[in-house]
């Protein structure tokens, strides 16, 4: 029970990463830099979870039922805002779960090889991410009216939206992000693999 009550305890702290840190959408004046940003911290997130928690079990799924976890906590939480009066998509909940039943396939697809996992798996996590979460970028209700019509509570002033400067430091932030993910997800892949040797010794 204690173990699985830590996963639990995991999916809850993610939720509110991604509510503190995660929402690209207003930060809308970098907003492509913000991107790459919510991109690497998305992706290691979900990767040191759910390696951790899928070698933990040996069974290739769990990942994804980690990711969905994170979700759904993270759904909530965009219902408690929606139901304090900001908008719909005040919250952008990350697309977690494709990525993570990648790295269950292959764990599956290598015949449960924890090697592969950490370093295959742990590429496509950095790789898929920022594609899917893109999707979130592209239909989101136009962000920058909404970061000046529902600023931030907790946004100094000076983090304020001033002016759209979208595409001015990075013109592809999928291409970048995925890059960047690639190279640091599998590090924090053998992290999340290494803690179940840290913790759980006997």
């Amino acid at each position: 029970t204690t173990h699985y009550l830590f996963i639990v305890v995991v999916a809850v702290n993610s939720t509110l990463l991604t509510i503190n840190a995660g929402d690209y959408i207003f930060y809308t004046d970098w907003a492509w830099t913000s991107f790459v940003v919510f991109s690497i911290s998305q992706s290691t997130m979900l990767a040191v979870g759910a390696i951790y928690y899928m070698l933990f079990t040996g069974v290739p799924g769990t990942a994804t039922y980690y990711a969905t976890i994170m979700t759904i906590y993270t759904w909530v939480a965009k219902g408690a805002w929606f139901a304090l009066g900001y908008p719909y998509d005040f919250v952008t909940t990350p697309v977690w779960i494709p990525s993570a039943m990648l790295l269950d396939l292959t764990y599956w697809a290598t015949r449960r090889n924890k090697h592969a996992a950490i370093i295959i798996g742990g590429t496509l996590i950095g790789l898929s991410l920022p594609m899917f979460n893109m999707i979130n970028l592209l239909l989101v209700r136009d962000p920058l009216e909404v970061a000046f019509k529902y600023p931030r509570p907790t946004l100094p002033p000076y983090m304020t939206p001033i002016e759209p400067q979208v595409g001015k430091f990075y013109n592809s932030p999928v291409a970048l992000g995925s890059g960047a993910r690639a190279v640091l997800t599998v590090p924090i892949a053998a992290l999340g693999a290494k803690l179940n040797t840290w913790t759980y010794r006997w």
